[in-house]
Parts: C-alpha cells; sequence; structure tokens
C-alpha cells in the first residue's frame, strides 16, 4: 500500500517513503523519496523527474508547467539524496548506478498504478541525465521494452555526458581514480573550492530561488573517489551507445563558464558542465534525438533568468506536442 503524508513544500505536495532495506555499500538503511504534486483533474500523462549531484526536487515551476498541461507530476529523491539522507549517511555515495534500478523501478510501478498506465514521460538534470538513460537502456532490453513499460519520452536537462576538465582527466586521471576508489572509495577528491554557482541561485547571495541549503549545499557536496568512478563507468557505457527506446529532448547552455566565486557572467552559463561535451554525446542515446541549446541558460535551465527559463519551457512544450505527448 501506497501511504502519502504532507512534504516539506507544503500545500499540493506530498511525499511517499520508498523502503530500500540494508544499503549494498554498507551504510545502514537506505530509502528513496517520492513526491508528487496533485494531479489535474483529467490526467493525460505523467512524468517523472530525477535531480542531479548536491541536489532534489524543490522546482515547483517546473511541476506547474506539467500539470497545467495535463500531466501528473512526480519527482523522486534518490538514497542517501535531499528529503532521501539519513544520519551518518554519505550525501549520494553510490558505488554503481545501476544500484538506483530499486527506487526507479518502484517509481514506475507506483505511477503506472496511479495514473491507470496512462504514458510516462521522464525528465532529468545532470547527474540524473546519465541515470535515467543507463537505466533506459536496460529497462529496453527487458520483455516489452521501454515503450513497453509505459515510457513516451525522455526530457534532459545539461546531462553530465562526460568529465568535465583538462583531458588528461577522462584517460589517466580516470584511471587513478579508479585504482583510489578499489581500496579507498569513500575517501574524498581534493578540488579547488567553489560555490559560484550555489550562491548564483540562492535568495542569500546572488540568486532568486529558496532551497534547503543542507539538502543542495551552495558549495556542493564532497566528492569521492568511488562516486565519481561509477559515473566514469556509466559515462563509458553511454560513449559506446545506448538505446533508451524513446525519443528523447536534450536542452543545454550555448556556453559553459567555470568560476571559484561568483560573477555576473556565471548568470547566463552553464557554471558546472562542459556544454561541449553535452552536445558531443547526445547522439549516444539512440532512437530520435532533439538537441536545443538555450542562449542565456544556467546549468539547470529551468532554474535560469527568467527569459532562458521562458526559452527553456517553450522548447518543451513544443517538443511535446512535436511528439504528440501533448494535444496540438
Amino acid at each position: 500500500m501506497v501511504t502519502w503524508v504532507s512534504d516539506e513544500l507544503g500545500g499540493d505536495y506530498e511525499q511517499h517513503t520508498i523502503a530500500l532495506g540494508d544499503d549494498p555499500d554498507g551504510e545502514g538503511t537506505i530509502e528513496a523519496t517520492l513526491v508528487r504534486r496533485t494531479p489535474p483533474e483529467t490526467v493525460e500523462a505523467a512524468v517523472l523527474y530525477v535531480h542531479g549531484f548536491s541536489d532534489y526536487f524543490f522546482q515547483t515551476e517546473m511541476a506547474d508547467f506539467f500539470t497545467e498541461r495535463g500531466f501528473a507530476f512526480y519527482a523522486l529523491d534518490l538514497r542517501k539524496c535531499g528529503r532521501s539522507r539519513r544520519p551518518g549517511q554519505m550525501g549520494h555515495y553510490v558505488s554503481d548506478l545501476a544500484l538506483y534500478d530499486r527506487e526507479l523501478d518502484e517509481s514506475l510501478k507506483i505511477i503506472r498504478a496511479e495514473t491507470g498506465g496512462k504514458p510516462l514521460l521522464l525528465s532529468a538534470h545532470s547527474t540524473g541525465g546519465l541515470i535515467l538513460p543507463l537505466w533506459l537502456d536496460r529497462l529496453n532490453r527487458r520483455p516489452g521494452g521501454s515503450k513497453g513499460a509505459g515510457i513516451a519520452g525522455l526530457v534532459l536537462n545539461s546531462p553530465w555526458f562526460d568529465l568535465q576538465g583538462k583531458p588528461w582527466m577522462r584517460t589517466i586521471g580516470t584511471k587513478a581514480i579508479e585504482a583510489i576508489a578499489r581500496v579507498r572509495p569513500k575517501d574524498i577528491i581534493k578540488l579547488p573550492p567553489s560555490d559560484a554557482y550555489g550562491t548564483s541561485l540562492h535568495v542569500s547571495a546572488h540568486g532568486e530561488w529558496e532551497f534547503n541549503t543542507v539538502y543542495k549545499p551552495l558549495n556542493g557536496f564532497p566528492v569521492s573517489y568511488g562516486w565519481l568512478t561509477a559515473v566514469r563507468r556509466g559515462q563509458a557505457q553511454l560513449h559506446r551507445g545506448l538505446d533508451i527506446g524513446v525519443p528523447s529532448l536534450v536542452l543545454r547552455s550555448t556556453k559553459s563558464k567555470f568560476a571559484s566565486a561568483y560573477s555576473p557572467e556565471v548568470d547566463d552559463a552553464d557554471a558546472v558542465l562542459d556544454v561541449r561535451q553535452i552536445a558531443r554525446w547526445a547522439g549516444c542515446l539512440g532512437d530520435a534525438t532533439t538537441v536545443v541549446p538555450i542562449e542565456g541558460a544556467r546549468h539547470d535551465v529551468f532554474i535560469s533568468k527568467d527569459e532562458a527559463r521562458k526559452a527553456s519551457y517553450q522548447a518543451v512544450d513544443t517538443w511535446l506536442r512535436a511528439s504528440r505527448l501533448l494535444a496540438t
């Protein structure tokens, strides 16, 4: 039985805890949290959103966008992330991205039961934009495939398709990270500190968004060798080519701007990922892929400044209608 209780977002939002039992990575009992917005009177389809690293679901404007178009909206805080993190657990740590299949499969089951098997759109940001295609590729190889599971399409918002930074980080650097991960997976990688992106967003600094900075710290969570190795293995699988079985829309900024501290330039660029890498690897998803660069977009295109944000939502609306997920 699925039990829904009030969510911290209040109002129309509720949450359900998905019990996952003992953590394969040895951090006690783990859970995931499925959040839903009160659905519209007539449900035409459903959407499930998955966040990125150092992130969780708080973007109620996104939920409003889909609900206004007849979608039942759901979002998943993955194990050890956001609402789902428990005391003593390393934020976002997982040794294999395929472990997320458990909460994704369970969320799919719940949503299909609640919406009567209506078409389901998947949406994800950043690391979530790597996790979902890998899951879909595995799902597509099961009997019936992705479409048979009710999946109708995929919207990716600045997906993490490759490791940003110097070229050596993607070759010998990755091999060194993997070697350390084999013996000390939870050791933290020493990276230059930066709160440029976080402070560009939050109302306490230079931004306009309110969110829980325990769930989404302004300088991000520490990065461990084991977690990054899991990501690099997932990216390598993507680079070999996936077959997700459904059409996809990939949104990204037109430029990147990396900085250790805030400047106005961060407000209209991707301050986290290299957008050239997103453009390069988008074709590896399989099926029909539409890529739309958004001028002036941030790393999360849906919390960009007003003009870029509107352009992002318009791109989704246009794609949904072209894909016949919305009535024209």
